[in-house]
C-alpha cells in the first residue's frame, strides 16, 4: 500500500530499488512466456517500468484487500502485456511469484489477457484493444460521483491508439474535465505487423490529446525519475485529464529483442531465454 503524498521523497534511494524490481520483473516476463510457449514479451518489457513505478511507489492499493473501495485503479488496456502486470502483481504480494510459471496453462488464474474474475489485483478484464480508456473513464466518473479520492490509470499501446474508440473516449474525458484520470501511452513504435508509423501514424499524438482538452506530458518511459515526476505532475492538474506519452523500446533490457518486431507475440526459445537471463545478470534467485 502506497501513500501517494510522499512518493517523490528520497528519490536517490528509491530509484535503484525500483530498477531492481523492474529487472526482476523482466526476468519473470521472459521465464513465464517461454514456459507457456506463447505470449507477448516485447510489449511487456517496454511497459514494465511504468507498472513498477505505479505499484511500488505511486498507486494506493492493498494486496491483502484487492477490492478495497478507496484503492487507485489500473486498467491495462493493452491487455496482451499481461505478463508485465502479472509479474508486478505477484511481486507486490497479490499471489505467489511461483504461480507466474502457470501463465496460459489449463486451470491457471493467469490467462493470456487479464481477467478480473480470476486474478487477484486485476481491476478490469481487457484484451480487445481500444476499450480500456472508456472503462477507465467510467471508473473515474464513479469515483467523483461517490466523492472518493482514488485515481484511475489506463495504460494504452501506441498501435492501440489507431482505434477510433480511443478518440471518442478522449473527447468525452476532456469535455467532462475528468481530472482523476491519467492515461499512459506506451509508445514503443512497433505493433504486430510492423512499425506503427508505417501502418497508421498516430503522431503528433500529444497535440491530438491536447486538442481534446487533455494535459500532455512526454517522458522517457524507462527513466524512473521522469516517470515519477510525471505522475506527480498529473495529480496536481485540475479540471482536465492527463496523458503521459511514455517513449519506450520494445523488448527493452535484452539486446537482441530491442526494437525487433517479431518479439511482439513470440516468446523466447529455451536457448534464447538462457542468453537473455545471462544478459540481465542471471536467473531469479
Amino acid at each position: 500500500m502506497t501513500d501517494r503524498l510522499d512518493y517523490l521523497r528520497d528519490l536517490e534511494k528509491v530509484i535503484p530499488e525500483l530498477e531492481e524490481k523492474a529487472l526482476r520483473a523482466r526476468k519473470w516476463i521472459l521465464k513465464m512466456t517461454t514456459e507457456a510457449g506463447s505470449g507477448h514479451p516485447g510489449g511487456s518489457l517496454s511497459v514494465v517500468d511504468v507498472l513498477v513505478a505505479l505499484y511500488f511507489r505511486v498507486m494506493r492499493h492493498n494486496p491483502l484487500n484487492p477490492r478495497w473501495e478507496n484503492r487507485d485503479r489500473l486498467v491495462l488496456s493493452k491487455g496482451h502485456a499481461a505478463p508485465a502486470l502479472y509479474a508486478v502483481l505477484a511481486m507486490s504480494g497479490y499471489f505467489p511469484e511461483e504461480e507466474l510459471l502457470t501463465l496460459r496453462k489449463l486451470g491457471s488464474r493467469l490467462q493470456g489477457h487479464p481477467s478480473m474474475l480470476s486474478t487477484p489485483g486485476v481491476d478490469m478484464s481487457t484484451g480487445s484493444l481500444g476499450q480500456g480508456l472508456s472503462v477507465g473513464i467510467g471508473m473515474a466518473l464513479a469515483g467523483k460521483l461517490d466523492r472518493r479520492d482514488y485515481r484511475v490509470y489506463v495504460v494504452l499501446g501506441d498501435g492501440e491508439c489507431q482505434e477510433g474508440q480511443v478518440w471518442e473516449a478522449a473527447m468525452f474525458a476532456g469535455h467532462h474535465r475528468i481530472e482523476n484520470l491519467c492515461a499512459v501511452v506506451d509508445k514503443n513504435k512497433l505493433q504486430l505487423d510492423g512499425a506503427t508509423d508505417r501502418i497508421v501514424s498516430i503522431d503528433p499524438i500529444g497535440s491530438k490529446f491536447e486538442a481534446f482538452g487533455w494535459n500532455t506530458i512526454q517522458i522517457n518511459g524507462h527513466d524512473f525519475r521522469q516517470i515519477l515526476i510525471a505522475f506527480r505532475e498529473a495529480e496536481k492538474v485540475k479540471d482536465k485529464p492527463t496523458v503521459i506519452i511514455s517513449n519506450t523500446i520494445k523488448g527493452k533490457g535484452v539486446s537482441f529483442m530491442e526494437g525487433v518486431v517479431k518479439y511482439h507475440g513470440k516468446p523466447l526459445t529455451r536457448e534464447e531465454l538462457k542468453m537473455a537471463l545471462e544478459e540481465l545478470g542471471g536467473d531469479i534467485q
